[in-house]
């Protein structure tokens, strides 16, 4: 493999799974106070915009890391947003056991 296309390689994975931790956490923890949705908000259009160029390009590189990056920021956008009810339903659907454990009283 050229170094190049290793680099490449890399820095793709290291983007794309830089949203999964966050992602993860709110699921477990269903907490977003701490995020910004106005940051969101401009990464989820620049992702959308990476998309689109990789698209017009032809570049699958491009398309599907941008796709992966702008499916993980959305979610944790969405559940930015959400009002805490729904945010409960939709982390539930994901990993119904972190609801549960969340939810138990300390010691039981």
């Amino acid at each position: 493999m050229e170094k190049v296309t290793l680099i490449g390689s890399l820095a793709a994975l290291c983007s794309m799974s830089s949203f999964a931790p966050q992602a993860w956490k709110i699921i477990r923890t269903r907490d977003t106070a701490g995020i910004s949705a106005w940051m969101y908000a401009i990464t989820v259009v620049g992702f959308a915009l990476w998309l689109t160029f990789g698209m017009i390009k032809g570049e699958w590189p491009i398309i599907v890391t941008n796709a992966v990056c702008l499916a993980l920021a959305t979610f944790i956008l969405v559940m930015r947003v959400l009002p805490s009810s729904r945010k409960e339903m939709v982390a539930d659907a994901i990993d119904p056991s972190s609801g549960s454990e969340r939810r138990r009283p300390p010691g039981s």
